[in-house]
C-alpha cells in the first residue's frame, strides 16, 4: 500500500476532527487540551479510512460519512486514553510522546478520555444529508461495539486475565471483542450510512473480525519483537503485566501463520461486494505487514 493511499484520507480527517473538537473552555481547558493532545497526536487513523472505504464500497458518495468517521476515532483514542492508565495497562508513552495521564495527570487523562467518549456520539448525531434512520442505526451498532458487550467487555476479560490466565478460546473471544469490534463498528457503520443490506452488512462484520485478530496477533508480535523507538510505545509490556497473549500460547511462527491465515480468509470476503475492494484488499495486506 503506497502512502498515497493514506494522504487521500488523512487531510478530510484530520480537517474534520479538528473542526468537530472543542478549543477551550475556561472552567475546562485542560481536559479539552489533553483531549486534542491526544486525538490529534498522529496515528495511522485505520478506524476512519476503513469506515469510508466501506461506505464507497456499498455505493456511498461524497463525504457524508465523515462526521462517523472522526466520531469513531475519538472512540478509539479514549480507549488508549484509559487503557494507558496505571489502573490499566500503566503504560508511559503512546505514538512516541507521555501518554496522556503523564502529561496532564491521571484525574485529567481519565476525564479527557469520557469526554470523548461522550463527544464522539454527538459527533455522529451530528451526521447531515443521509437518511436519519440509517445514522440511528448506525449509532446503535457504535453503541454496541464500543460497551460493555464489546470493547469494555474485552477490556474487563483482559484485565481478569492477567491474573487468572487463559485458554485460546478465551484468547480468541477476548481478542474479538477488544480489537475486533470497533473495527466491526467502522465496517458496519459505513455500510449501514450507505444503504447496504443486511446480508452485506454481516460481510462486513466477519471482515472486521478477522482482520481485528490478525491485528491483535501481530501486536502481539511487535510487542516482542520491535523497538520502543519504532512503536512508539514500551515493548515487553505483556510479559510485564502477565499477559497471555497468542505469541505465549503458540510461539512466533504460529502466530505468523495464524494471521496471514486470518487476512487471506478477510480478503475472500470482500469478494461478496460488488464493488471495488481493491484499497481493502491493499489495507487489509498493510495491516498484516506493518511494523508498528
Amino acid at each position: 500500500m503506497t502512502d498515497g493511499f493514506f494522504e487521500s484520507y488523512l487531510p478530510m480527517i484530520e480537517s474534520r476532527i479538528e473542526e468537530l473538537l472543542p478549543t477551550s473552555g475556561e472552567k475546562y481547558g485542560e481536559a479539552v487540551k489533553a483531549m486534542r493532545y491526544s486525538l490529534l497526536s498522529g496515528g495511522k487513523r485505520i478506524r476512519p479510512i476503513l469506515l469510508l472505504e466501506f461506505y464507497k464500497l456499498c455505493g456511498g458518495e461524497g463525504d457524508k460519512a465523515l462526521n462517523f468517521a472522526a466520531a469513531l476515532e475519538m472512540v478509539h483514542t479514549y480507549s488508549l486514553i484509559h487503557d494507558d492508565l496505571p489502573c490499566m495497562d500503566n503504560d508511559d508513552m503512546r505514538r512516541g510522546k507521555p501518554s496522556c495521564h503523564k502529561a496532564f495527570g491521571e484525574d485529567t487523562a481519565l476525564l479527557a478520555g469520557d469526554a470523548l467518549l461522550t463527544y464522539a456520539f454527538s459527533a455522529a448525531a451530528a451526521t447531515k444529508d443521509l437518511p436519519a434512520e440509517r445514522v440511528l442505526k448506525a449509532i446503535s451498532v457504535l453503541a454496541e461495539k464500543a460497551g460493555i458487550t464489546g470493547m469494555i467487555g474485552g477490556q474487563v476479560m483482559d484485565l481478569s486475565f492477567e491474573k487468572t490466565g487463559t485458554d485460546a478460546d478465551g484468547l480468541e473471544c477476548m481478542y474479538l471483542k477488544k480489537t475486533s469490534c470497533l473495527l466491526e463498528a467502522a465496517a458496519m457503520c459505513g455500510c449501514i450510512l450507505a444503504g447496504a443490506d443486511d446480508t452485506h452488512i454481516e460481510y462486513a462484520s466477519e471482515y472486521a473480525k478477522k482482520v481485528g485478530l490478525a491485528f491483535q496477533i501481530i501486536d502481539d508480535i511487535l510487542d516482542c519483537t520491535s523497538d520502543e523507538a519504532t512503536l512508539g510505545k514500551p515493548i515487553g509490556s505483556d510479559e510485564k503485566n502477565g499477559k497471555t497473549t497468542y505469541v505465549s500460547l503458540f510461539g512466533l511462527q504460529k502466530s505468523r501463520e495464524k494471521a496471514a491465515e486470518l487476512s487471506a480468509e478477510a480478503t475472500e470476503i470482500l469478494g461478496k461486494f460488488d464493488g471495488d475492494s481493491k484499497n481493502l484488499t491493499e489495507l487489509t495486506k498493510y495491516l498484516l505487514d506493518r511494523k508498528y
